[in-house]
């Protein structure tokens, strides 16, 4: 990951445009937020911008709109924005043409706008050169605080970087930092956890892994199809049989790259996907033909737990069980909970991502104590694929 300016590199705003593209793609119901994480998201860009005397234009994607449809419309987003950064925050109802940049020009110095959705025009998604330059006069600076959206290569995340000065927000600049802390130039000893139902999802984020990590430890469904792989009955478990082969190619993939592969030696199992289920602990060649495997077992989380006191570093991204069923949840805020003590305790930087993982971690109750939790998902997982993702690649310089 090489270098990127952030907003401490730039010049004196005073009077100028800046182009923010944060991520507002919010949930909504009936005009009102369920979720405002990716608005707290971005107040820290937004009021540093406008704090040092910029006009701030906050351009996003919202949903998958095909064309203008007022059902996508940013502008109740706006009105939750305004509250969450306690200050005005005017709305633009669209993001190019003469009338919004007159629109953007009369507001004074400091001020706040979102622009009306990106994916509104057909430019957005296909990274249209023209509809980019039309973005560009919009502004005079590109600010990306949407790490969420950087492994997509649209006009707004990608295309705007190489038509004007361009810069990392807040949000990016946390990101890639914590990211770069844990795959790009690592402490060792390093683990990576990875749960979750399918490997089919995942084999990417495995394979790359294996080559990266001094420790795999793999856990929820996809441990099963690895179990499966080594000849162990899994019974009526979640398991992609048909990926056996796969699953042994990754395991001598890690074995050539002195990777230790963790799988669990007991498991929870249940006859029933349900919540407190009878259950009861067995030993993976104790599984009967009418059970499933819910969850990895305590012996086999303490074990995780040991090896974890002997790293530096933990990336972790997916649930060890189906941690939404209790009390199938129990392997995933053991291990969950031993990271964040260790986290606490200064022996092991943590980043987590993903999805599930980060309504898993919350659930057991480690969100603050970890060292980084990213809300982005495709991106994340992208990244843990080893892939470029174009909205960092435009950044760097």
């Amino acid at each position: 990951m090489a270098g990127f300016r952030t907003i401490d590199d730039m010049p004196a705003l005073t009077g100028k445009t800046v182009l923010v593209r944060a991520d507002l793609n919010v949930p909504m119901a009936d005009g009102v937020v369920g979720d405002d994480t990716r608005l707290r998201a971005a107040v820290a860009t937004i009021a540093a911008l406008a704090d040092a005397g910029a006009r701030v234009a906050v351009l996003s994607h919202f949903g998958r709109p095909k064309g203008r449809d007022t059902k996508n419309s940013l502008k109740p987003v706006a009105a939750a924005l305004a509250g969450v950064l306690g200050r005005d925050v005017a709305f633009i109802d669209d993001c190019v043409g003469e009338a919004a940049a007159a629109a953007l020009a009369a507001l004074p110095a400091g001020s706040v706008a979102v622009l009306e959705n990106t994916r509104f025009h057909a430019g957005e998604e296909t990274n249209d050169p023209a509809f980019v330059a039309e973005l560009a006069r919009m502004g005079d600076f590109y600010v990306n605080d949407a790490f969420s959206a950087a492994h997509r290569a649209h006009a707004s995340t990608e295309g705007l970087a190489h038509h004007l000065p361009a810069f990392a927000g807040r949000t990016m600049e946390a990101e890639l930092k914590a990211l770069r802390a844990a795959l790009g130039t690592p402490k060792r000893p390093v683990a990576a956890v990875v749960g979750g139902a399918k490997v089919s999802s995942k084999i990417d984020v495995l394979t790359n892994l294996v080559g990266q990590v001094d420790h795999l430890m793999i856990g929820g469904g996809m441990a099963n199809t690895f179990l499966a792989a080594r000849g162990i009955d899994v019974g009526k478990s979640l398991c992609e049989h048909d990926l056996k082969d796969t699953a042994l190619a990754i395991m001598a993939r890690a074995e050539a790259a002195g990777c230790t592969i963790h799988l669990p030696y007991d498991v929870v199992v249940a006859k029933e996907f349900k919540a407190h289920a009878a259950n009861r602990i067995a030993n993976i060649h104790d599984i009967a033909a009418d059970e499933m495997v819910l969850d990895i077992g305590p012996a086999a989380v303490e074990a995780l737990g040991d090896a974890l006191k002997t790293c530096a570093t933990c990336v972790w991204n997916g649930p060890l069980g189906a941690f939404e069923l209790p009390p199938f949840d129990a392997a995933t805020v053991a291990l969950a909970r031993t990271a964040a003590a260790l986290t606490q305790g200064g022996t092991l930087l943590t980043v987590a991502g993903g999805g599930d993982t980060v309504a898993a971690l919350a659930h057991a109750g480690v969100t603050q104590d970890f060292s980084f939790i990213s809300t982005a998902g495709g991106a994340f997982l992208e990244w843990m694929e080893g892939k470029p993702l174009p909205g960092v690649v435009a950044l760097q310089h």
